[in-house]
């Protein structure tokens, strides 16, 4: 459980950006090859679910994958190395070219990424390789300004004063500062590959959950701006973490006591987008059994 926003550090529904130390920025693991395998099979199988670009993207695209070409065998040499047009990822080997340059750039890490463009309608969303996405649909992020992704959220839609304040911190945002941010999520289902649209119901049948059943979902965002197309690239992160994993930690009755003081601070539309609403009492509960 390498993250726990919800310890306290990381409030739902802010932006909650930090300060990010550039060594920080990509973070892989163990589980490496597992992701990638399972970013291989996606593209595979359904490369217009997972892939998208504008036309006008390309140097953008290219920019990222030129900075994680550097960056990753410099910071990590015990799992990446360059070898001229080769990435070699384990016992993975990734050709730096022939494809998408953000579709290269995305099976070289855990990762999924999402490059925004400044146009006259405010920062939209110009490419993105999002193989895990974390129940939203690609299709309908795609081309869309940050105000629109983020309008079915509470408290960030158009006209709303984080939305105004996202909207200058791109603006402002120096090419050499890295800043991260975390949400998370509580589902009963540990796949790393969750699409659903925002047009299906978030009321559905409740499914029982328990703490065996539950796994807590963490998204980890970080933000920076690229110095020469001004892009501005996200990686997203994902931990599928069993709720169960709570009890074997020193620190259990601590971060499930936080964890309940967040779920209570909840009001009802930020537990519907969550899909708490009819889970929530039974979350809280296995928490409490948890903290003892």
């Amino acid at each position: 459980m390498k993250h726990t926003p919800y310890d306290g550090s990381s409030k739902p529904f802010t932006i909650g950006l930090t300060q990010l130390d550039p060594d920080r920025w990509i973070e892989p693991d163990d589980q490496i090859q597992h992701y990638l395998n399972q970013k291989a099979h996606l593209l595979a199988q359904s490369r217009g679910a997972v892939f998208v670009a504008e036309d006008g993207t390309e140097k953008a695209q290219n920019e990222v994958l030129q900075i994680l070409s550097d960056y990753l065998p410099t910071r990590y040499p015990d799992i990446y190395c360059r070898q001229d047009n080769l990435m070699i990822v384990g016992g993975r080997r990734v050709a730096l070219s022939g494809d998408d340059a953000l579709v290269i750039a995305g099976s070289l890490i855990q990762d999924d990424l999402a490059i925004m463009q400044r146009s006259d309608r405010g920062w939209r969303l110009g490419a993105a390789y999002i193989a895990f996405p974390s129940s939203w649909s690609l299709a309908e992020k795609f081309g869309r300004t940050m105000d629109e992704i983020h309008a079915p959220v509470p408290g960030f839609g158009d006209g709303t004063r984080n939305a105004e304040l996202i909207a200058r911190m791109f603006d402002n945002l120096p090419p050499g500062r890295f800043v991260e941010r975390f949400n998370w999520a509580v589902n009963v289902d540990g796949s790393l590959h969750l699409p659903k649209s925002k047009s299906e119901s978030l009321s559905a049948t409740a499914i029982e959950l328990t703490e065996e059943s539950a796994f807590i979902r963490i998204e980890r965002q970080t933000l920076r701006k690229l110095p020469e197309t001004g892009a501005i690239v996200f990686t997203i992160r994902i931990y599928s973490d069993p709720l169960s994993l709570l009890r074997q930690r020193e620190d259990a009755a601590t971060l499930a006591l936080a964890f309940v003081e967040q779920l209570r601070a909840l009001d009802l539309p930020q537990a519907a987008y969550k899909g708490l609403v009819s889970k929530r009492d039974a979350l809280i509960s296995a928490l409490i059994s948890i903290a003892g």
